[in-house]
């Protein structure tokens, strides 16, 4: 890769599983706004793009600027057309890509070596209007984590798009709300390819996009509070050809799917359920150890005591090292471990009480077979130690 000038090499962190990290900061040299140009194949339109958009933010005021042009080594020169400008527009940068590509790492790779703590992203066709920079700039000095350029609301729309170029935009978003119904539905636009954002709110977190909608990622894995959406009105390319294939909403769909799963895995539930997974192992192997007439044959309620009380140790190692492990903080002496151990022994030890009589009820009045009462009793124990747990068992660490 190389770059127009001698500002610091881009911080390209190494990552498990090949995704991407934003630095938290990188030498600012007083860089307050970092905007993105993902590029392959756009010769005819990049210089005049770059013009528009150094012309548009030069008239915001106090705001200093550098423009990254992230190249995928264009056979057509674009990569020198634009480091060609930077003589006349020293906030020009350029990145010229030859070991990968596609749009939505060459976003986070231009990122990566950004100065600003306001970043940002647009194409380089001049299908996204410069002009609605401004707006989006202060949007998120007001205050905003993520301000979006939206063809969905108030003077936003698309310019001359075919029906059926319409359906197919909006039947992906309605998968994309099917399956990520708490990501896609925060925004009215969640395929636009236009938008700002601080930051923090990426700084750290693995990425690890498919294809063009970078937007999602940043929803998925960002930590956004606040959203302003801007309206604009997509135009349709004046030069060059596009790069939407069938291939491309394949990526998406791709996206989309390991998106949810990478969710699925993070969210504290699913993490509780697998523990408690573990747990209900040696719940069942100490009953059957305990109580079954061909080993030991204990009374039931003696044993179930005995199995339950060795699962919630078993449950509270994992939760407080994995579950529950950022609420935990810094409060990680063996006194504050004992203390949470207590808690979750009290609230688990209600959830045992409730767990005893719904066994007995389903085996001793409805005959129900042991271990499958005792599944039953555990699933819905589960839940009561869950609800608890999160809300009073690490609520002092969080």
């Amino acid at each position: 890769m190389t770059s127009s000038n001698p500002s610091p090499a881009p911080a390209f962190l190494p990552t498990p599983s090949g995704s991407y990290v934003v630095p938290e900061s990188l030498p600012t040299g007083g860089i307050e706004f970092s905007l993105v140009l993902p590029t392959f194949k756009e010769a005819q339109n990049i210089q005049p793009a770059l013009r528009a958009v150094c012309d548009t933010l030069s008239q915001v005021e106090g705001l200093r600027y550098e423009v990254i042009v992230v190249d995928d080594n264009s056979p057509d020169g674009t990569a020198d057309l634009a480091l060609s400008l930077s003589a006349e527009m020293p906030a020009i940068r350029v990145i010229r890509r030859t070991q990968e590509s596609g749009l939505a790492t060459a976003v986070i790779r231009g990122w990566q070596a950004a100065r600003g703590e306001i970043l940002a992203v647009m194409d380089a066709d001049l299908q996204h209007p410069p002009e609605v920079l401004g707006q989006l700039v202060q949007a998120i000095r007001n205050g905003a984590d993520l301000a979006i350029g939206s063809r969905h609301v108030e003077e936003g729309g698309v310019s001359d798009w075919s029906i059926l170029r319409r359906i197919v935009s909006r039947t992906a978003q309605m998968i994309g709300l099917v399956l990520l119904p708490d990501v896609v539905g925060r925004v009215s636009d969640p395929m636009s390819g236009y938008f700002l954002l601080k930051r923090r709110t990426i700084a750290g977190k693995p990425l690890n996009p498919t294809g063009y909608k970078i937007l999602i990622e940043v929803l998925g894995r960002g930590t956004i509070r606040s959203i302003d959406e801007v309206g604009y009105v997509f135009r349709e390319r004046q030069e060059g050809s596009s790069k939407i294939s069938t291939r491309i909403y394949l990526q998406y769909l791709q996206h989309l799917l390991r998106l949810r799963f990478d969710l699925l895995a993070q969210s504290p539930f699913v993490r509780f359920c697998v523990v408690g997974a573990t747990g209900y192992l040696v719940d069942m192997l100490l009953l059957y150890w305990l109580s079954d007439p061909r080993s030991l044959g204990f009374g039931l309620t003696r044993s179930k005591i005995a199995s339950a009380e060795a699962a919630i140790v078993n449950n509270f190692l994992w939760n407080d090292a994995w579950t529950f492990a950022p609420l935990v903080g810094a409060a990680r002496s063996l006194r504050s471990k004992f203390r949470r151990f207590l808690k979750f022994n009290a609230i688990c030890t209600l959830g045992l009480a409730l767990s005893v009589v719904l066994l007995n009820i389903q085996f001793n009045w409805f005959g129900l077979n042991r271990y499958l009462a005792n599944t039953v009793a555990i699933v819905i124990t589960m839940l009561w130690n869950y609800t608890f747990n999160k809300r009073l068992g690490w609520r002092t660490t969080s």
